[in-house]
């Protein structure tokens, strides 16, 4: 048999596609979960709503996979070559995903999730696993690097990053002007040496020159 390939089509425009997740969460951080539609989103960013049906079969597909996008680039893989930089890395980005503008979002996202179990699954596919991973990843470095030794179940250990950073910015009432970059980052500095001591490592846990181990912090 003879004859030219079928065509597939023009391939998916990558910058497009986050033009599209950027409208997304655009519209529904002023909208909220309830008050999104496709129809606001398509007008955002000046294309049809077909061109979105091409692309997420679904409103709650489409509003996961915008907040995923973000949270992926918060989350990338960062190889300090140390435990401690690694673990500091992983909280200052978790941190950074819960404030702002993008936890708003991911407020919203989580309650909504109450009453929805396939947008619950989704959220956790796209917020929790990854951050589990990376925590696997981290420690087996530092097992490699003879930093510490093996641990048992070190996907939990990223349960003790979600954790925290859900408690101090989703549960813990805190005025507007306290949720910001900076507060996240001296957050993420607050937990660090209490993680560095789940893993067992005696590390300062701080910025250069300070004693943030968990004994000064609990002077």
């Amino acid at each position: 048999m003879t004859g030219t390939p079928a065509r597939r089509g023009r391939p998916r425009d990558a910058s497009r596609d986050r033009a599209l997740l950027d409208a997304t969460l655009a519209v529904l951080t002023e909208s909220g979960y309830s008050g999104l539609t496709t129809g606001a989103v398509a007008a955002r960013a000046g294309v049809s709503t077909a061109t979105l049906y091409r692309r997420w079969p679904s409103k709650e597909v489409m509003v996961v996979d915008a907040a995923a996008a973000y949270a992926r680039e918060l989350t990338a893989q960062t190889d300090t070559g140390t435990l401690e930089g690694d673990l500091r890395a992983l909280l200052r980005d978790k941190a950074a995903s819960l404030t702002g503008n993008e936890g708003g979002v991911l407020r919203t996202l989580i309650g909504e999730a109450a009453y929805s179990p396939s947008l619950a699954e989704a959220l956790t596919n796209a917020f929790m696993v990854p951050v589990r991973e990376r925590m696997e990843e981290i420690t087996q470095r530092a097992v490699d690097r003879g930093e510490i030794p093996p641990v048992e179940h070190a996907d939990l250990l990223g349960d003790l990053v979600i954790g925290p950073m859900m408690s101090r910015f989703f549960l813990t009432p805190l005025p507007p002007n306290q949720v910001d970059a900076a507060t996240a980052a001296k957050t993420a500095e607050s937990l660090l040496p209490f993680l560095l001591r789940a893993f067992g490592h005696q590390g300062r846990g701080g910025a250069p020159g300070e004693d943030r181990s968990a004994d000064a912090l609990a002077e």
